[in-house]
């Protein structure tokens, strides 16, 4: 079965989303700004998820880890969490 680790921002608004998307295009530390901005638990860690297969996440975040780009932030992607911005560290 597939499995990938990936990285994510987790923020209730698409704006607040798309401010840190910002950041992050001008250089900003993504494990830095998750540890600021994320509400996540795993913002703590830089919004390390560690490795998981395909279907233990949701819908929306699953199709952005297992289709979308390695190593490029992917979002804001919304779930009923809030929004995501999402690095894929990588799959197998």
């Amino acid at each position: 079965m597939a499995s990938a680790s990936a990285c994510h921002i987790l923020v209730k608004t698409k704006k607040e989303a798309e401010q840190i998307q910002q950041k992050l295009d001008k250089g900003g530390d993504f494990y830095k700004l998750a540890k600021q901005f994320s509400t996540c638990p795993s913002g703590k860690k830089g919004g390390d998820l560690g490795e998981f297969r395909k279907g233990d996440m949701v819908p929306a975040f699953d199709r952005a880890v297992f289709n979308g780009p390695l190593l490029k932030v992917q979002g804001p992607i919304k779930t009923q969490f809030g929004y995501h911005l999402i690095k894929v560290l990588y799959r197998s």
